[in-house]
């Protein structure tokens, strides 16, 4: 699988494609390569494991946007979707937690509760963010639209155009665009049949979503799949190489592949490696993980106050804090210093009493290097 943005998504008749949502680029310090910026490129936008993730369908009648035409015209385009559509997602969302991946869905009618947020907005393309992105801030609430009809039968407009940017979201980019495909591009077919209705992209949108390819750091090793789920389909004469699909359509068999699964599983394995440790204030707790691995801590505060967690030693990680509530967590914050010369740390008033979660996701450290972790 590769990696997206903003995403619109394919089908033969009519093609329409999913178009990836790009915040600002995260450039790594020119003193870091190798081994540890691939980890950090290839990890930092997906979740730590375990999490769940709440989602909302937009639903006010405020919802929407106002649309301004070339003859000066204006028309209210809403966010929200049917019935319908809706329960497409609701299928799609139950499809990826299907194949055992060690993440949650669950849906909520606040939208303060919500990392992802889906509007149906009409002509507005489909898309995502890709990932922990979803997390920025942005003038426009929503991190998720459809921008046709996906209540349909139809492997790709249809539940695939949802699985898709779910895939997105889950921190996944498009699998045409992966550096190992091999892929040689009809550019001037290409960018005419995508600058034509349904479409109607510029060269820029075109490059960024099809014709670019992904940095070989974003890529988990270097098999392509064309039946992935974040790939697009393509009629002939739109590819040169490879040969087979020069005269013949490339068409995704749709749904999830096997190596979809495969790759998500790499990513959110259905339970962690390493058990949860409990752990006590003014204690270092060593982070005895391998890159890519995770380690989780329980943490009861025997007072009420403000607290420090932070990382010891050199390493590149995510923390993130959450609070128990029953069976669930409730994400409380988070802080990524991969790529700095910084430790990794959140500060804040924890609560006698209740238990918190505290989630490391190790993209990085030198072999036998030692890291820890402490509460103070």
């Amino acid at each position: 699988m590769a990696t997206s943005t903003n995403t619109k998504t394919a089908s033969f008749n009519p093609k329409r494609f999913c178009s990836i949502q790009k915040p600002k680029p995260k450039p790594l310090p020119e003193n870091i390569s190798g081994e540890r910026a691939e980890l950090i490129v290839r990890n930092r936008n997906k979740w730590a494991n375990g999490t769940t993730l709440h989602y909302y369908f937009f639903d006010k009648k405020t919802d929407g946007t106002m649309v301004e035409y070339e003859d000066d015209t204006k028309e209210w385009k809403t966010w929200i979707g049917t019935k319908a559509q809706m329960d497409v997602l609701r299928k799609a969302f139950r499809m990826w937690a299907a194949v055992g991946i060690g993440l949650k869905f669950k849906e909520v009618t606040n939208r303060k509760d919500a990392e992802i947020r889906i509007g149906f907005m009409d002509g507005d393309g489909s898309w995502s963010y890709i990932g922990r992105d979803i997390l920025e801030e942005d003038e426009d609430p929503r991190t998720m639209n459809f921008g046709w009809n996906i209540a349909v039968r139809d492997q790709h407009n249809g539940i695939g155009t949802a699985l898709h940017e779910i895939g997105h979201t889950l921190g996944f980019p498009h699998e045409h665009q992966n550096p190992f495909a091999g892929i040689v591009w009809n550019k001037a077919a290409v960018y005419k049949a995508l600058a034509a209705p349904p479409n109607e992209w510029s060269k820029e949108e075109t490059d960024n979503n099809i014709v670019n390819k992904i940095s070989q750091r974003e890529v988990n090793g270097s098999t392509w799949d064309p039946d992935s789920i974040m790939h697009y389909p393509f009629e002939k004469g739109l590819i040169k190489k490879p040969e087979e699909y020069a005269d013949k359509d490339l068409e995704p068999l749709g749904g999830l592949s096997p190596l979809d699964i495969e790759y998500a599983l790499s990513f959110y394995p259905a339970q962690n490696i390493k058990k949860d440790i409990r752990i006590n204030e003014m204690t270092s707790y060593a982070i005895d993980v391998k890159n890519c691995e995770q380690q989780n801590y329980i943490f009861k505060p025997l007072k009420t106050k403000k607290y420090t967690i932070q990382t010891i030693g050199e390493l590149d990680t995510v923390i993130v804090l959450n609070e128990k509530t029953g069976r669930e967590l409730k994400y409380i914050a988070a802080n990524d210093n991969s790529g700095t010369d910084n430790n990794a740390l959140i500060c804040k008033h924890l609560s006698k009493g209740k238990t918190y979660v505290i989630k490391i996701k190790l993209y990085y450290k030198k072999q036998n290097a030692k890291t820890a972790l402490m509460i103070s």
